[in-house]
């Protein structure tokens, strides 16, 4: 099959697929394909996790050794993690898996096409495509593909048009990516999301510190108390945050309330002093943000 081919419209004739590995983000890739009507012919599996993964969610997919699962495929998804992408780029090269016309595609987010460069060099056509999405292993990940923003980066216009015809057929949304604005876009999504999670994760301890109710007769304490208290109120302060950007801060640091932060500090550092240490980080940063006055950025910035 060429690249014309496949380009010729937006419904790409049917694939045969291979996936090495069989990890949270290349099973919900390999379910996402085969919903859409394409094979998942084979995949590389190594860990009793990821057999057992494979074997649950791809179940006539056969598993077999990574130069093998390149042979079979016409579309190869490489969804291993980035310190070993450029490995098994150049050792699929060493074994000569890789057909000239061979789409290849890997799923690191920090990565462009370069790292496929073994690759290349054999006639694949190279093409970086990542889910901007979190994995948890589980099968909703694999629904959550469809509302996905996918950054994408090819070497040239045909790489995209293929690039974006196999993202649009999962239902997300391709976005182009610069080669060299990579690790940039991968930065502002970790940043963006994984310290949001340990910033919640830091806030349902502090809260569940507030909330309990040992010593109330009748009260029995709730371990999931904090979380339903936080919810609604973190899920419109990121909607907000979204529709809206710096302009949605609410709180002592959008009111200039200096000694609201004194005491929420003083009350945090008695529960841990790393949380303090990540609200007044946080706090500074909001502060500039909004250019608050310069009673709380000198407090913010003076000594712990």
């Amino acid at each position: 099959m060429t690249s014309s081919e496949f380009t010729a419209d937006l419904a790409p004739a049917r694939l045969t697929v291979g996936i090495v590995s069989a990890g949270r983000v290349g099973t919900a890739i390999g379910e996402a394909l085969e919903r859409v009507g394409h094979v998942v012919v084979a995949c590389a599996a190594v860990s009793a996790e990821s057999i057992e993964r494979a074997e649950t969610r791809l179940p006539d997919t056969e598993i077999l050794p990574v130069d093998e699962v390149a042979r079979r495929a016409e579309l190869l998804i490489l969804a291993v993690p980035d310190t070993e992408l450029a490995s098994i780029a150049a050792g699929l090269a060493a074994t000569g898996a890789i057909a000239p016309g061979k789409l290849v595609v890997h799923t690191s987010g920090a990565n462009g096409i370069s790292v496929l460069a073994p690759l290349t060099a054999c006639g694949a056509i190279p093409l970086a495509i990542h889910p901007a999405m979190t994995f948890t292993g589980h099968p909703e990940d694999t629904d959550r593909l469809s509302s996905a923003c996918f950054g994408i980066t090819a070497a040239d216009e045909i790489g995209y048009a293929v690039a974006q015809a196999l993202v649009l057929e999962l239902g997300g949304e391709p976005v182009h990516v610069a080669e060299s604005n990579r690790v940039l876009y991968h930065a502002a999504l970790a940043h963006g999301s994984n310290h949001l999670v340990t910033v919640i994760s830091d806030a349902v301890d502090a809260l569940q510190v507030a909330l309990d109710g040992e010593g109330f007769p009748g009260i029995d304490k709730d371990p999931d108390v904090a979380a339903r208290v936080l919810a609604p109120l973190v899920t419109a302060a990121l909607d907000n945050a979204l529709r809206r950007g710096q302009s949605a801060l609410t709180g002592p640091v959008a009111r200039g309330d200096v000694a609201a932060v004194k005491n929420h500090l003083a009350a945090l550092n008695a529960v841990d002093p790393a949380i303090a240490t990540g609200y007044r980080a946080l706090s500074l940063r909001s502060a500039l943000k909004i250019g608050a006055g310069a009673e709380l950025i000198e407090f913010l910035e003076g000594e712990k």
